[in-house]
């Protein structure tokens, strides 16, 4: 269960203008991997997210796609990942990718981590989600943000796509990368690898 000094820090996320989920800047100091920098903390209105960990997703074992970093409301206990609490995945791509290839991947590895009622359930919002993907180049970076009671932001290299409504939503999406089968087992350790500092 979550502290009551918790839920009402939240409470007061949730009150805030929507717009403040994309327009606050990452704060402290930062993290590399793979050439790529990810801030120690990211700020969603007043409530700063600590970076969880940083992980790079190969193909093929050989081939450098992306790498991404997590984070994760303070004392948040990172097994609790995909339950109704705030969290932040943000991917740094190293290749050039289509739009529409973001939506069949992630439906593949929804299949593996979902039942097909929840993929049935959630399908419109799914499709929401994935009609705001666009052709990334290498550099390129997509950020999802969740927060209890506001939803899932997309956010393509800092600017706002839309926002996807519902803890289940987010729940099922996030475990692409943090589920039981996720899209990379690599990718997912490093993020949920818990950073020491520096």
């Amino acid at each position: 269960m979550h502290g009551p000094e918790k839920i009402s820090e939240w409470l007061v996320v949730i009150g805030l203008a929507v717009s403040a989920l994309v327009s606050s800047p990452v704060i402290g100091g930062a993290v590399e991997i793979e050439g790529v920098t990810f801030a120690d903390t990211f700020r969603a209105g007043p409530l700063p997210m600590p970076l969880q960990g940083v992980g790079l997703a190969k193909f093929l074992r050989t081939i450098k796609v992306y790498v991404g970093a997590l984070y994760l409301a303070p004392g948040t206990n990172p097994e609790r990942v995909l339950d109704d609490v705030p969290k932040r995945l943000e991917l740094s791509y190293f290749r050039a990718i289509q739009a529409g290839d973001f939506g069949q991947a992630a439906m593949k590895v929804l299949a593996d981590n979902v039942s097909p009622a929840t993929i049935t359930r959630l399908k419109p919002r799914i499709e929401q989600l994935h009609r705001l993907y666009q052709d990334v180049k290498p550099g390129d970076r997509y950020g999802l943000t969740y927060l209890p009671g506001v939803g899932t932001e997309l956010a393509f290299n800092g600017e706002r796509k839309g926002i996807v409504e519902g803890a289940d939503f987010a729940a099922a999406y996030f475990a692409i990368w943090l589920g039981p089968d996720p899209i990379n087992e690599a990718l997912k350790e490093g993020l949920m690898h818990r950073r020491e500092g520096g």
